[in-house]
């Protein structure tokens, strides 16, 4: 798969040939890649192509989990004595295509329990079933960059999901050398890059001919 970098890299040379802009900083180029990615990706994610590339799918191995009340996890109404855990620290940024975000798997630890998606509305409905007592499902929900899980009593997860967002700090320890930003794997199938590389190219190529007073991105890790 091509890295960020390549990707950025490769838009940047074409854009060159047109006219070259000092101004045109790599955080702007991965933004128009992503954004245009992410639409063509929802329409593959319609035909039911996506979860057959592994490729495309980044696992979190260890992200720590708190425990939450049922305000913030958007679940009133629930039994009480309902323990809910919500993942400690904001998710790097997860691909959304038309079905929601692109989570391939929750699982404890290990990998030996799988939770199942769904909405706190919907597992409001799952509690009060006169057999929710023999259900043992493990379940999670999606809310503003967190997961949430009830009745889990983990310290940590594990995910595996198509992130926008930089995974490194996730990724990256003592054992483990770290990569940069630019060398991580552009999440975005192969063979849909050259035509969401067109439309970067045109949309980049009419903004460089517009002088704008942006605010400075010197501080970002994609400059």
């Amino acid at each position: 798969m091509t890295t960020i970098g390549e990707a950025i890299s490769r838009v940047r040379n074409t854009l060159k040939a047109v006219k070259e802009d000092p101004f045109l900083t790599d955080r702007t180029i991965y933004f128009s890649l992503m954004k245009y990615g992410s639409s063509l990706m929802k329409r593959e994610d319609n035909k039911g192509k996506l979860y057959s590339m592994p490729g495309l799918f980044t696992t979190l191995s260890f992200v720590e989990l708190i425990e939450v009340d049922k305000i913030e996890a958007e679940c009133t109404g629930i039994f009480s004595g309902c323990i809910i855990k919500r993942t400690k620290d904001k998710l790097p940024d997860i691909t959304v295509a038309s079905g929601g975000p692109l989570i391939r798997s929750v699982t404890s630890i290990d990998g030996s329990v799988d939770l199942q998606e769904t909405l706190p509305t919907l597992y409001k409905t799952i509690t009060k079933s006169s057999t929710f007592k023999y259900n043992k499902t493990m379940y999670y929900w999606y809310i503003n960059g967190y997961l949430y899980l009830p009745q889990v009593q983990w310290d940590a997860i594990k995910i595996d999901a198509i992130f926008e967002g930089d995974t490194s700090a996730y990724n990256c320890d003592t054992e483990n050398e770290c990569i940069t930003r630019q060398e991580e794997q552009l999440a975005i199938p192969e063979y849909l890059f050259s035509e969401i590389e067109q439309f970067v190219i045109k949309e980049l190529t009419i903004s460089i001919q517009i002088p704008t007073n942006g605010s400075d991105d010197s501080q970002n890790v994609l400059r």
